[in-house]
């Protein structure tokens, strides 16, 4: 049973990449675009994370219609100090992926606001134990590149479908997932990609079932 929710998880989620490397197809760069989706996949997951956290927490003190995506940045900074020193990192409710995603369409000034967005997340976590691991976290992400598009407006475009198209993955709760979202996306981006860009075989990834096998041996007879 354990096995068949794992393969229909993985066969969604390769389903999902696939139709958005449809929608790109002809502009952006296969070895580009791996970095557009995964980089995307986890704007939309430290979003969620961040906001599911705050919630969790609000609705535990008996505010239960509370959405932290809702408040307004002036409220929500009274958080920052507590968040970078609890989760590593702080996002404003007007820079959260669902919140962008909303505006998206209308927004002449999509390329921007996540520009801004994404140095804002990474400047968050300065002078904080996590400052290294958000330090350049999306500078393979160029909003502003012309493989998205010769003009902003269509760069905006490709924006918008890289944005919908993640936004309506459906992952859930990560968690919670039998698969490991990023590790199985990054694979399937790899054996997409990998020969175009003169990778092959084992020189790029391990599969995870030889590392899930690798591990179990390994552990066999250990209690600890």
């Amino acid at each position: 049973m354990a096995n068949s929710i794992k393969e229909q998880e993985r066969e969604e989620l390769h389903k999902a990449i696939w139709n958005i490397a449809n929608d790109l197809r002809g502009s952006v760069d296969g070895w580009d675009f791996k970095q557009y989706v995964l980089g995307f996949m986890f704007y939309r997951y430290i979003s969620e994370n961040i906001t599911n956290y705050i919630n969790a927490d609000e609705h535990a003190a008996g505010n239960v219609s509370f959405d932290y995506a809702l408040l307004s940045d002036v409220e929500a900074e009274q958080a920052r100090a507590d968040m970078v020193k609890t989760k590593g990192f702080f996002i404003l409710p007007s820079q959260l992926f669902v919140n962008v995603r909303k505006m998206a369409k209308t927004n002449p000034d999509l390329n921007e606001m996540l520009e801004k967005a994404f140095k804002a997340i990474e400047s968050s976590a300065q002078g904080s134990d996590s400052e290294d691991d958000f330090k350049g976290l999306f500078d393979d992400i160029d909003v502003n590149s012309n493989k998205l598009g010769s003009t902003i407006a269509r760069r905006n475009e490709k924006l918008v479908k890289l944005l919908d198209s993640i936004g309506d993955m459906k992952l859930g709760n990560y968690k919670d997932n039998t698969i490991d979202a990023f590790g199985d996306a990054y694979e399937f981006l790899m054996g997409m990609y990998a020969s175009n860009a003169g990778k092959s075989g084992g020189e790029y990834f391990t599969p995870q079932e030889v590392s899930e096998l690798l591990t179990r041996l390994t552990i066999v007879g250990k209690t600890e």
